[in-house]
């Protein structure tokens, strides 16, 4: 008999006017499932409605990872370049709803921010990371995709053209230290650190002005907003690709991907 895929969970724990979410499937070091995202949403759009609320935080469980990317299995059902263009059509309404809530997101990291993980962790207003901390999107060299302009700009907008550029052409991890220095991060501490850290930065924030912080972060918002063109041929050359093929069923039997470049 076959196992159960094992879907994850989103949780909301609520502590007055602080809302805590955690990521929840250590197993796969919670890698997120569409049911995740789902459920992520589903609780960003309540969230957004409470005006008692006044700061969010986002953590992944185990200790391991904050979210290790998308679950890749997922991409076996995907049957051309029009399938890549509306999963990052609908990725980008996903990352919307974090951008949108009207309060301080808090990400906490301790462990790998990795794809959809580390835009998730962008999308917050301020991070928070452990040493071991880890922030990349290697697709370059894993399932040969890519992502929506979007996620290009934030990549360049929270680490800089060169480092961005390191992430995804040359698929390297980017370590807690040189998020620190790039200014992606607002706290490096050591692992046992985090939770108090985090603790100080949720303080912090509830003891300022609400109007201010939910004004300041609406303008800083309309600032960096920008027409951004979609892309759709370069997103559907990818995903309609061979090797966008090869690639996931590589990355799912655990073996190597031979690129052919069609």
């Amino acid at each position: 008999m076959t196992e159960p895929v094992d879907q994850g969970r989103v949780r909301l724990d609520r502590d007055g006017a602080v809302a805590r979410i955690t990521f929840d499937r250590p197993k796969a070091h919670n890698a997120f499932t569409w049911a995740m995202y789902e459920e992520l949403d589903a609780i960003l759009a309540a969230l957004s409605q409470d005006s008692e609320l006044r700061v969010v935080t986002l953590r992944g469980a185990g200790g391991k990872a904050f979210v290790a990317g998308s679950d890749i299995s997922q991409f076996r059902e995907f049957n051309g370049g029009d399938d890549g263009i509306a999963y990052e059509a609908k990725m980008n309404r996903y990352f919307q709803r974090i951008l949108a809530v009207p309060v301080p997101t808090v990400a906490i990291v301790d462990g790998w921010a990795v794809g959809g993980g580390l835009n998730i962790a962008a999308c917050c207003d301020i991070r928070i990371a452990s040493t071991r901390a880890r922030f990349g999107s290697p697709i370059a060299r894993t399932i040969g995709n890519c992502v929506s302009m979007q996620t290009y700009a934030r990549v360049v907008g929270g680490f800089g053209e060169a480092r961005a550029k390191r992430m995804l052409l040359l698929a390297e991890f980017i370590a807690a230290e040189e998020a620190m220095t790039a200014g992606f991060l607002a706290r490096l501490v050591e692992p046992e650190e985090i939770d108090e850290a985090a603790q100080e930065v949720v303080e912090r924030l509830l003891e300022n002005a609400p109007i201010t912080l939910r004004v300041s972060k609406a303008a800083i918002g309309r600032v960096l907003a920008r027409d951004i063109d979609p892309a759709d041929d370069l997103i559907g050359l990818t995903y309609g690709s061979e090797d966008f093929r090869r690639g996931v069923e590589a990355f799912v039997n655990k073996t190597k991907p031979e690129w052919q470049g069609r």
